[in-house]
This record gives C-alpha cells, sequence and structure tokens, in this order.
C-alpha cells in the first residue's frame, strides 16, 4: 500500500503543511487505491478524478500561500451520496435520481471544502437511506473490506466501507437511526453522530426530518473530531440548527476519564446479543474502569418501544418527503403514461426500489385519516417518553456504553428477505435518534469470523466532548487493524461510477 495510505487524516493535514507531501500526491494515491480495489466494493456510485485533481491543486497553492491553514486541508474525503453537490451527480443509490446534477452544495460539505478537504465523489448507499445493509442501491450493493461476502451495514455502508478499504481518508454519512454508527461497526470504523441540531441538513436529502443527521466516519476519533469541528455550525437555512459555541471538539481529545461516570443499560445486554459483541463491549466498559471511570449497570426503561416508535414516525417523515420525487420538474420520468395521474404512477412505480415502497406505503397507513391518532400521535408520545427515560439517565451518568449492533456483519443476501429482522439490527442505535442525542461507534474486537464489533457511547444532549473524551481514552488501550485488501475482478454492478 502507498505509505500516504497508512497516515490518518490529521497526519496528513500535517505533512501536506510541512511540505512532505503534496495534496494532489495524496489524492493520486487515493485515485490508484479506487481504481484497485473499487470494482469489487463498489462503496462508490461516482468518482471523479479529474475534478477531484483540479481541486488538489487549488488547494495546494492556497496552503503555500498561507491561506489555509486548517488540520483538513489538503486531506482527500468522501461524501454520502444523498448530500448535494454543486455540479457532481446526487443519486441517493436511486433510479427516480439517477442522473440528478445539483446546482448547489450542501452545508456540510460545503464546510469541509472551506476547511481545504478535497471532495474524491459520492459514495454508495442504501436507496434513500431506507436500510441497513446498503444492499438496496440501485447501483449494486457494496461489500464490506474485511469479508467481501458480508455486507458494510447500512445506509451509509459506502461511506463506511471506503474509509475501512483506504479509499478516503474520512467521509461524511447521514444518521436517521443508526445509519452511521451502525455500518462503523461492521466495517471497524470511527462514527459520529452528532446531537440534532449540530450540523445542519441543509443540502441533506430528507428521509426523516426530525431524526436525520450529517455526521463523519473515519479511522480514529480524533479525525472524527476534526471533521465534526469543521462542518458543525449554525446555518440560518436549516430552521432546527442550532447557534453553538462549544464545536471545539478536538479539545475533547484527552486521554484522562478520572470519575468519568459511565452507565450500562442491563436491557442492552439481554436476548438477542451475540456472546461475542457481549464480551467484546464488556470488556471496553472494563479497560475504561481500569483507567479510573465510574462503570455502573443500570435500568433503561421503554427500550423495546423504540423500533415501532421510530419505523412509524420515519415511514410517516419518509411518505411527505419523497412525495416531491413525481417525474415533473427533476429526476427519472417514466417515457409510458397518457395522463398526469398516470405518470405519477409509473414514474414511481419504477423509480423507487422495494424497501422504498415499502416505508412510503407504511408511512401513508398510519399518516391517514382514522390511523393518525393511534400510530403516528402515539409514535411521537412514545418518543417524548424515551427522551425522559435518557434525560433521567444522564443525571447519573455522564455516557452510557452498550454494543452498537446485535452481531456483527450478516451475509450479503441474508436480511432483505426478512425486513423485521433488519430492522430489529437497530434496537441499539435509534434511541439516540428519537432522543436527539450524540453517538459515537468506535471498533472494540473482531468476531471467531475475523468481523469488526463496535462499542457505542452515548452523551447527554450537546455533551459530544464527553463521548469524544471517552472514546479517545479507550482507543489509547488498544490497537487496530486494518483489512486485507488486494486488487479483484470488475463486478458489473457498479453502474454510473467515473475513475
Amino acid at each position: 500500500m502507498n505509505r500516504i495510505l497508512d497516515l490518518t487524516a490529521l497526519e496528513l493535514g500535517r505533512q501536506i503543511k510541512a511540505g512532505a507531501v503534496s495534496a494532489p500526491e495524496a489524492v493520486q494515491a487515493v485515485l490508484e487505491r479506487i481504481a484497485q480495489v473499487e470494482p469489487d466494493l463498489n462503496a462508490y456510485v461516482t468518482v471523479d478524478g479529474d475534478r477531484a485533481m483540479e481541486q488538489a491543486g487549488r488547494v495546494q497553492r492556497r496552503i503555500e500561500s498561507g491561506e489555509l491553514t486548517g488540520p483538513l486541508a489538503g486531506v482527500p474525503v468522501a461524501i454520502k451520496d444523498n448530500l448535494c453537490t454543486k455540479d457532481l451527480k446526487t443519486t441517493c443509490s436511486s433510479r427516480i435520481l439517477e442522473n440528478f446534477v445539483p446546482t448547489y452544495t450542501a452545508y456540510a460539505v460545503q464546510k469541509l471544502e472551506e476547511a481545504g478537504a478535497v471532495i474524491l465523489g459520492k459514495t454508495n448507499m442504501d436507496e434513500f437511506a431506507m436500510g441497513s445493509t446498503t444492499e438496496t442501491s440501485y447501483f449494486g450493493q457494496t461489500r464490506n473490506p474485511w469479508n467481501r461476502d458480508h455486507v458494510p451495514g447500512g445506509s451509509s455502508g459506502g461511506s463506511c466501507a471506503a474509509v475501512a478499504a483506504g479509499e478516503c481518508f474520512l467521509a461524511l454519512g447521514s444518521d436517521t437511526g443508526g445509519s452511521i454508527r451502525q455500518p462503523s461497526s461492521f466495517c471497524g470504523v470511527t462514527g459520529i453522530k452528532p446531537t440534532y441540531g449540530t450540523v445542519s441538513r441543509w443540502g441533506l436529502i430528507a428521509y426523516g426530518s426530525s431524526l436525520d443527521q450529517v455526521g463523519p466516519v473515519a479511522g480514529n476519533i480524533s479525525d472524527c473530531a476534526a471533521a465534526l469541528e469543521a462542518i458543525s455550525g449554525h446555518d440560518p437555512r436549516d430552521s432546527t440548527s442550532m447557534d453553538r459555541k462549544d464545536c471545539d471538539f478536538t479539545a475533547a481529545l484527552q486521554d484522562d476519564v478520572r470519575g468519568l461516570r459511565v452507565g450500562l443499560p442491563r436491557d442492552y445486554f439481554g436476548e438477542g446479543l451475540d456472546p461475542e459483541v457481549r464480551k467484546a463491549v464488556l470488556d471496553a466498559a472494563q479497560a475504561l474502569r481500569e483507567k479510573g471511570a465510574l462503570v455502573e449497570e443500570f435500568d433503561l426503561g421503554l427500550v423495546e418501544y423504540a423500533i415501532p416508535a421510530y419505523y412509524v414516525i420515519a415511514s410517516a417523515e419518509a411518505s411527505s418527503n419523497l412525495s416531491r420525487f413525481d417525474g415533473v420538474k427533476y429526476g427519472y420520468r417514466t417515457p409510458d403514461y397518457e395522463d398526469l395521474h398516470s405518470m405519477y404512477k409509473r414514474t414511481r412505480s419504477e423509480g423507487f426500489g422495494p424497501e422504498v415502497k415499502r416505508r412510503i406505503m407504511l408511512g401513508s397507513f398510519v399518516l391517514s385519516s382514522g390511523y393518525y391518532d393511534a400510530y403516528y400521535l402515539k409514535a411521537l408520545r412514545t418518543k417524548a417518553l424515551i427522551k425522559a427515560e435518557f434525560d433521567k439517565a444522564f443525571k447519573r451518568f455522564d455516557v452510557i456504553l452498550g454494543p452498537t449492533a446485535p452481531g456483527a456483519a450478516p451475509l450479503l443476501g441474508s436480511s432483505l428477505s426478512d425486513p423485521l429482522k433488519m430492522y430489529l439490527g437497530d434496537i441499539y442505535t435509534i434511541s439516540a435518534n428519537l432522543a436527539g442525542l450524540p453517538a459515537v461507534s468506535l471498533p472494540c474486537g473482531l468476531d471467531s469470523k475475523g468481523l469488526p464489533i463496535g462499542v457505542q457511547l452515548t452523551g447527554d444532549c450537546f455533551k459530544e466532548k464527553e463521548i469524544i473524551r471517552a472514546a479517545y481514552a479507550y482507543e489509547r488501550t488498544r490497537t487496530w487493524g486494518k483489512p486485507e485488501l488486494t486488487a479483484a475482478g470488475t463486478d458489473a454492478a457498479g453502474r454510473g461510477k467515473r475513475i
């Protein structure tokens, strides 16, 4: 592997600033890596190498002139394909947006570019972020770099697989019910979902507006903290954007957890949790205890209601948000229709995949007359009760520690046949979205098949620094390898890719 690819994002930024490496050299190294492994992994939908090299040249000149001094200047990054990028295709991995090219750039991407990061391309995902495996993409499934017979998780599976495989130094994802943290766990990388409102959703193609949040994925917590610091900030174009004064997240990178109160919810360690995952996560808790943290078990109520509440709310919001994709203004339009009604019907039937249709239908049902009170309003009340349970827990604890997912990455093709089982895989991540809390997943071990296991740290609202501090301290207790990857045969599923 090229020596540049052995660096972390922050190490690369320092070397570029010192003149040891140039931004174009870094981009070229990553493009060569993409060309080597991408045909088999399919982590990207679009890679625009020419554009990335041009941008790297501009960034390099600004670094040399002293204009760009940030820690991520010159670092090649990838963007999940539901974040709009001006003049660069944004598809949501759906046929209905197969050739959509936005006229503006999402706030989070804009902030990364202002920090000097170089955009390589757009990563694969579950269609419209609806899924947990990155198998529902119109552009073909993404494979897990640790074992290509397994899924990378979802919906930000492309971003997490790309980071794990060295196809970028960090990436942006979006998290509606665990879509950054669960694939981070499956791919052995680190991913943060910040407090709702910390990162503007402007330019993020909406799935569940009250739940969606943009966040970074990287090889370690330091890179994640630097990226989160870069993309945070108040944006008047997003009515849910918070005007925070405490976004210096890298200041929390301290190897000191003495006195930190860590809670272990008994509800998270019961039936349904793989024994190997339980052991790895409890070992992580013990590592923090040995560094001076106060670790204690407790009961976190209403856990069993999180999944039904989430899928009612998310599906209801999706049915509303996705009504704009009708073949009129942009995106795919069926060539065969008689009138406006048949154009709507056929465009949406042909443009959306099965999982998206399932959630639109569920959402339309729970919002319909006669069922609105019975399902949607009840789910909203449950959401408020779950938030109250966390409020109670955070009076006792600074951080809640648990598994990110019930098991390691499942085999490709094993989840889509049973959607309910796939939904249950989000049981540990969903609550943070319902309550608007920050949470991070980072690697804590490998199972007997050599697949990564992730531990999740959840904090109170606006307490990202607590989970970053705990994650950093835990990282210091272990070493972490990378998946072994070699050049592989081509995969015809990678439609729409340009290298």
